[in-house]
């Protein structure tokens, strides 16, 4: 344990951070390498793989990305924003690389080899963007005169055309959703929000008629016609398993989900462990959306509220989205549950994630005080 008398970088971390976070995103991670021994084996003997092939690249990926959460939370706001803007820089220069040089899977450029390991930028990408276009919408907030929601819309335009161009319906679907919620927090005029759900209407549109896989699995939710075999067995897993499961390592109907140890590993959760297990998974993601806004909320500094709430929001609703797709409450898409799939991009970066909330929402008890005393005399609070 370590002394609250203690001064140093270690010291001042551990009584600075918010162990709730901490602790929920741990726990997450490790329902993610326990649920790894239920999905992961029957898909590494479909390969020709030894069975705990995956567990074992997901157990490699587990420190660097634990390492890689923590490291980043030792960051201040403004070493978060200049990381940020970094990050953002080199995952676009990599999503455009993808677009020409990236591997090809299942008719989709989204990923590129580094020294043999298969990167996903757009997923580096996520947080970055947040966290840049919260930096933006507060610099607009504290001077007007600065075109900081310009700059972001410019953004979000060159972001939703790379993930057009992979294509990545899914993603952009997510980025788009977390932009607006951010954008519309930082006082986004009714005008705007008029524009902006037309032309996200005619987007959505224009997928549908130009992209004939997004037309089809669109097709298929609405009529339960042509293949539907993941969702179908996916929904089977739930069903078989009940309110309390049928038992570690005794599911059956998980043997034969395609992606049981990525996108549909929550219909393994519920074969092996029950409904009642899902509902507390449910429950640990609606926890972090929830303290992630609270902290916004009570937050004074434009810079920190906006991110908090963009990076939670984030997690939130792309663990709806995963989740949906299992319930056949959504149309179906290939997106992880955060922390609990398997990927190693995905893991790191949704780590990279975590490491951005936890730094932003460290108590720094001078930095409040400061933030008060310039709030009360009417004072605005810049960003870090």
């Amino acid at each position: 344990m370590v002394s609250r008398a203690e001064r140093g970088p270690v010291a001042d971390w551990f009584w600075t951070i918010d162990r709730f976070f901490l602790a929920t995103f741990i726990l997450l991670m490790g329902v993610g390498f326990m649920l790894s021994f239920a999905a992961s084996p029957p898909v590494a003997e479909r390969l020709g793989l030894d069975s705990f092939h995956f567990v074992k690249r997901h157990a490699l990926f587990l420190l660097p990305s634990l390492a890689v959460m923590v490291g980043i939370s030792f960051l201040s706001p403004r070493q978060v924003r200049r990381a940020a803007i970094i990050l953002l820089v080199v995952s676009l220069a990599m999503m455009v690389l993808a677009l020409f040089f990236g591997q090809e899977v299942k008719g989709s450029r989204r990923w590129i080899s580094l020294a043999g390991i298969s990167v996903q930028p757009s997923e580096f990408m996520k947080p970055a963007f947040v966290v840049v276009c919260a930096w933006l919408f507060a610099e607009h907030a504290r001077q007007p005169e600065i075109p900081g929601n310009l700059l972001s819309i410019l953004l979000f335009g060159i972001v939703g055309a790379l993930l057009v161009a992979q294509p990545d319906l899914g993603q952009t679907i997510l980025t788009t959703v977390v932009w607006g919620g951010m954008f519309f927090m930082a006082g986004m005029p009714w005008l705007w929000i008029i524009i902006l759900a037309g032309v996200a209407a005619g987007g959505f549109f224009a997928a549908y008629t130009v992209l004939p896989h997004v037309a089809g699995r669109i097709d298929r939710f609405l009529t339960g016609e042509g293949d539907t075999f993941q969702v179908d067995t996916a929904r089977e897993a739930i069903i078989r398993g009940d309110w309390f499961g049928r038992g570690p390592g005794e599911g059956v109907v998980k043997r034969i989900i395609p992606d049981s140890h990525t996108d549909f590993i929550f219909s393994v959760a519920a074969e092996e462990f029950g409904i009642v297990f899902c509902m507390v998974i449910v429950v640990i993601f609606a926890f972090l959306v929830m303290r992630g806004l609270n902290h916004a909320f009570r937050e004074r500094n434009d810079f920190n509220r906006f991110a908090v709430a963009g990076l939670v929001l984030q997690i939130g609703i792309q663990s709806m989205i995963n989740i949906g797709v299992n319930l056949e409450l959504l149309p179906a898409k290939g997106m992880t549950l955060p922390l609990i799939s398997y990927g190693g991009s995905s893991m790191v970066a949704i780590c990279v994630t975590a490491g951005f909330i936890l730094a932003l929402t460290r108590h720094r008890p001078e930095k409040r005080a400061v933030e008060r005393s310039l709030f009360r005399s009417g004072v605005g609070v810049p960003a870090e």
